[in-house]
């Protein structure tokens, strides 16, 4: 992932020094298991770990010639740890050293990843309770539809990254597990129990059949996860675009001193920071299709999947991990304008009332269609007006309406244009969704 998306924490677990590292814990964690039980000598994983060394452009430089990096990592290792070298990878494969290594990096990662959900959900948290009662419109179909709370609203996305949460935690543990199972899976050339130690060692559970690499389901749902995580991050960010928007204007991201919104217009001021995370969700979405077509492989094992991993495992996971930081960072400073929501809700003179005015007239004894028909020509007529001759509009036609005022009186269609009969549950849905009812 290009620097200008990515954050030094996560960008550490990719890169090489992190990952010669893995692959010498798990080669000196097997010879201990391999020495603990006679196949090879208590001194040579000694010396594995005295002296067990590497150095990234010597590797390269061996991996030029060999084509293998597995390889080219030993070789330079043996460089280090001398004639006690020939024990390590007794009975390995390089997929023992490969999958598993990715196993620990992919359970780094998604630590990082849950911190970062933790501190969105902070965020989402905090401004929701701090707008539980901010009235606004909710739209549907773009259009107005019946009024809600902007808490509500931040609610809504606080309870789909909860569920984000919890199947990052699912993805982390079922791709936690470790492979040192030799050639095509069957332990022949290396004891089960070694698989066991280094696993315990690194934090893994034993893959229960690895057919010498790991099965790739694991990484496609660990991918999946990271692709729906993705689609939560876009779905807030449309929805504060859509907010933005100079003919809503509801909430807008933070404009700082000094930013500049259009090198052409001066007065411009973008959501550059949520257009920016709809494209990197498009990006992190884009390696869960390869991640699914990586699970067929042929027979015991091939590479195919291999350049797909050494891209997307570090690019999805960078990206989500710089956009989750993003988005918080959104939300903490989001500037809210309940004024403006109030003026929005407004703009069509009350026909946000529509349904109850239609169900107590049902609850009066007339017929739903003809109480529906009845308010619709009603509400059509306000369409009409001019934004500026709508409000009263609306019960004024109703109360002219003889099949309505033969149901319902003057008071009792006033008392049905309560804007608190819209926000009375607000405090039932906070307690379940913020766990405290």
């Amino acid at each position: 992932m290009i620097p200008r998306y990515s954050r030094p924490e996560m960008t550490a677990i990719w890169e090489p020094e992190n990952k010669f590292r893995i692959w010498f814990e798990i080669e000196a964690h097997a010879c201990d298991a391999m020495a603990e039980r006679g196949t090879i000598p208590k001194e040579a994983a000694q010396a594995v770990w005295q002296r067990g060394k590497w150095d990234i452009a010597r590797i390269d430089q061996i991996e030029r010639e060999t084509h293998h990096d597995v390889i080219a990592f030993l070789t330079n290792l043996a460089e280090h740890v001398g004639p006690e070298a020939r024990f390590v990878h007794q009975g390995m494969t390089s997929s023992d050293v490969l999958d598993t290594c990715l196993a620990v990096q992919m359970t780094q990662a998604a630590d990082l990843l849950l911190a970062d959900l933790d501190a969105l959900l902070a965020a989402l948290e905090r401004r929701a309770r701090e707008h539980k009662d901010t009235v606004c419109i909710g739209r549907s179909h773009g259009i107005h539809a019946e009024p809600t709370t902007f808490g509500l609203k931040l609610a809504s996305h606080y309870a789909e990254f909860a569920r984000c949460r919890d199947r990052m935690v699912a993805a982390r543990a079922e791709i936690a597990t470790c492979a040192i199972s030799g050639a095509v899976g069957t332990f022949a050339n290396i004891d089960p129990e070694v698989e066991a130690h280094v696993a315990a060692k690194l934090g893994l559970a034993v893959e229960p059949v690895s057919t010498q690499v790991i099965p790739r389901d694991r990484h496609a749902a660990f991918f999946a996860t990271l692709g729906i995580v993705a689609g939560a991050i876009e779905h807030l960010s449309i929805e504060i675009r859509h907010l933005q928007r100079t003919e809503v204007r509801e909430a807008e991201e933070y404009f700082a001193p000094g930013q500049k919104g259009s090198s052409a217009m001066p007065h411009k001021r973008n959501p550059i920071l949520t257009e920016n995370l709809t494209g990197i969700a498009r990006l992190v979405r884009a390696a869960t299709v390869p991640a699914m077509e990586n699970i067929a492989l042929w027979h015991e094992r091939d590479i195919s999947h291999s350049s797909v991993e050494r891209v997307n495992g570090p690019d999805a996971t960078i990206a989500l991990d710089f956009a989750l930081g993003r988005l918080t960072g959104v939300v903490e400073k989001l500037v809210v304008y309940p004024e403006a929501m109030q003026t929005n809700l407004d703009r069509l003179g009350g026909l946000v009332h529509s349904q109850r005015v239609m169900l107590a007239l049902t609850q009066a004894g007339m017929a739903r269609e003809d109480a529906y028909q009845a308010v619709q020509r009603n509400a059509m007529q306000v369409w009409g007006l001019a934004e500026a001759d709508r409000p009263g509009a609306f019960q004024r036609f109703l109360k002219n309406d003889g099949d309505v005022t033969g149901k319902l009186d003057d008071d009792a269609l006033d008392a049905l244009f309560d804007m608190g009969h819209h926000t009375k549950h607000v405090d039932t849905i906070f307690a379940r969704v913020f766990n405290t009812g």
